[in-house]
């Protein structure tokens, strides 16, 4: 059975590594069969996450912007793919924007189960994606019924195109062609 799978891809580099993790991601998930979609992030128009509360009543959020569209992409996907850059030892601004403006998913009903992490690091060091690891689980409890699935951790890729010289984008694809 073909399940839906959105990847949402946060890197302000259109091409850079973790933009090109997650088109590996959807090769390896297409060719599984299922309906894959990457939503890129650098072109979107997404703003701050007021605090007001209200889609918590409504289940929509008063900010009109693209992020209302994504938000219900994400209500009807059954797996959803973070891809990020690692700023700081932490996820990109986009993603932490993204992620702050799914409250209208809060304690509502949504189909998205499994949960996966594409990340690139400049550093080396295994700990550089602690603090993306850590944010991305707060988010995914708050969602009871989901589960990280897969992590790649990109380690020591310092330049736009150093992920095309690993085994990290045959990893991607691995990790999308499991998906069933």
């Amino acid at each position: 059975m073909s399940k839906k799978v959105l990847i949402i891809a946060t890197s302000p580099r259109k091409n850079g590594n973790t933009n090109t993790m997650a088109e590996e991601f959807k090769k390896g998930s297409d060719e599984a069969g299922n309906n894959t979609e990457i939503i890129y992030l650098y072109d979107k128009k997404i703003s701050f996450c007021k605090g007001c509360l209200a889609c918590q009543k409504t289940r929509k959020c008063v900010i009109k912007d693209d992020a209302n569209t994504i938000v219900e992409k994400m209500k009807n996907a059954d797996v959803i793919v973070w891809s990020t850059p690692i700023y700081y030892y932490e996820m990109s601004g986009q993603m932490k924007t993204m992620i702050d403006r799914t409250n209208p998913l809060f304690s509502g009903d949504y189909s998205f189960r499994d949960i996966y992490l594409l990340t690139a690091s400049a550093d080396g060091g295994e700990y550089s994606m602690d603090g993306t690891i850590k944010g991305l689980q707060g988010w995914i409890d708050c969602f009871e019924k989901t589960q990280i699935k897969g992590i790649i951790k990109g380690l020591g890729l310092q330049n736009p195109n150093d992920v095309r010289n690993t085994d990290f984008l045959k990893e991607a694809y691995n990790m999308g062609k499991s998906i069933k």
